[in-house]
């Protein structure tokens, strides 16, 4: 990281020409990440990403420029020419701004807390966990033909400093572990898969039943590949907890973001304190969760994360918003700001995003849908935030018949608009639970979690064959 001395000079350079706000971002991350095809190694890689992103905010526009040399001539040429670029800008030959007295930095220095750090384990030890999934996955059938596993450790240190005298350190420490099995019968193939991560040590891993998450992955794989087709049209469908989130998150945790709703093209903009969906729906993002894969102790403006409610018995509460985001809005970060690195300028971003706990039970909510769609996993699917209009994969899925789940069908999927779905959920369960993926926009890939109870869409359309 960098010295006091050299991130005030950086500063007072860039803030020169005009500006209202200059900030830096330095970083340093390793990465060691292990592939496993069919119960061997494929590749093994170790490596270290470093550099140092500038951003000058002026008015409601900003200046961002990087380098991975951060040497002080090559730091203070950076926010030379950003501060040129911001006098062209603003053509109007604004004042230098002085940056606040270098003792006068707010110090907030953070350590994550590792009960084993993945990079004192061995690697015959991992190796070892990804290889028993595996076994794990062919022995449960006959019709598994291939597997394959990864291993992701990350250990990311970053300082965030500004000419306001925000002075934030953090270290990120992340560990994630993949399997996934495909089940082949002549022509046809299916998937089964399971990713769970955390924000943390190998300790996480330990927690993990390796051999019994390779023993899932092919029982879904298997189970889809002897399904029938599902049948399309509208009907009621029941999505299961954790990673049945990802439809909360794609078709309307996005729309709450600023990163949309600053330019209006979401579908909530302008709707703060309206109801925007049923009464059961109480949603959630958190980034302060101990030990959870979306969490930071500060954002990558260098604010502290925050618990945010989202929406409060069906009543929109609040935007997940960032410091430039919020000038154009008139309001507050909400310590949402996030970026793959530093090659990226932050925007708002989710971090632990899910929907509360309601009254019901799971077995309530079958026994009360007499035909419908059980999905059970859900997988990836595409949506446009301007529109709320998504289509999503279905991985697992039965039909629900005279309140019991029934025959497994495969090929669904699930289409509407993420505003008009949040009407139409009728009954929330108990049985809460995250899964772990990661977000892609305009400032990179971050690691997010997501998570709900089960929910039931009273009626919505389902993809498939008629």
């Amino acid at each position: 990281m960098l010295d006091k001395q050299l991130v005030y000079d950086v500063l007072t350079v860039a803030m020169s020409t005009g500006g209202d706000l200059a900030e830096i971002f330095v970083e340093n991350t390793a990465k060691d990440t292990i592939d496993m095809l069919n119960g061997q190694v494929e590749k093994a890689n170790w490596g270290i990403d470093a550099g140092l992103g500038l951003r000058i905010i002026f008015g409601t526009s900003a200046v961002y420029a990087y380098t991975n040399n951060t040497g002080r001539d090559s730091l203070l040429k950076l926010a030379k020419d950003a501060s040129q670029a911001v006098k062209a800008s603003i053509k109007s030959g604004a004042a230098a701004k002085e940056v606040i007295t270098i003792n006068n930095f707010e110090m907030l220095k953070f350590a994550d807390t590792v009960t084993i750090p993945p990079e004192k384990v061995g690697k015959k030890t991992i190796v070892d966990a990804l290889r028993s999934a595996s076994q794990a996955s062919y022995d449960y059938d006959r019709l598994v033909t291939q597997t394959s596993g990864s291993y992701l450790h990350v250990v990311q240190d970053v300082l965030i400093a500004n000419s306001n005298g925000v002075w934030a350190e953090d270290r990120r420490v992340r560990t994630r572990i993949s399997a996934e099995a495909v089940a082949t019968e002549g022509n046809e193939k299916q998937t089964g898969a399971s990713r769970p991560g955390a924000k943390g040590g190998y300790e996480f891993i330990e927690t993990l039943n390796m051999p019994e998450i390779g023993k899932s992955v092919a029982k879904t794989a298997v189970t889809m590949l002897k399904a029938d087709f599902c049948p399309s049209g509208r009907m009621p469908v029941v999505i299961d907890n954790a990673f049945g989130g990802v439809i909360f998150h794609e078709a309307c945790g996005h729309s709450l973001e600023a990163t949309s709703v600053a330019k209006g093209a979401s579908t909530f903009a302008g709707k703060l304190g309206e109801v925007i969906a049923a009464p059961c729906i109480n949603a959630i993002d958190d980034g302060t969760l101990q030990g959870e894969w979306g969490t930071s102790n500060v954002d990558d403006e260098g604010t502290p994360t925050q618990r945010n409610v989202l929406i409060e018995n069906g009543v929109l509460k609040s935007y997940l918003v960032d410091h430039l985001n919020g000038l154009k809005m008139g309001m507050k970060s909400t310590g949402s700001a996030r970026r793959q690195s530093y090659k990226y300028a932050p925007t708002s971003r989710m971090n632990n995003t899910y929907i509360l706990p309601g009254k019901d039970t799971a077995e309530e909510i079958i026994s009360s849908t007499p035909q419908g769609l059980y999905a059970k996993q859900m997988g990836g699917g595409s949506v446009d935030p301007s529109s709320g209009e998504f289509n999503f994969a279905v991985l697992e899925a039965y039909m629900i018949r005279n309140g019991k789940i029934a025959e497994p069908v495969r090929g669904a999927t699930l289409i509407g608009k993420g505003h008009e779905i949040l009407f139409d959920i009728d009954r929330v369960a108990d049985n809460f639970d995250y899964a772990q993926g990661v977000c892609g926009s305009v400032s990179g890939a971050v690691p997010t979690n997501l998570g709900q109870p089960m929910i039931r869409v009273k009626e919505m359309t389902v993809g498939g064959r008629k």
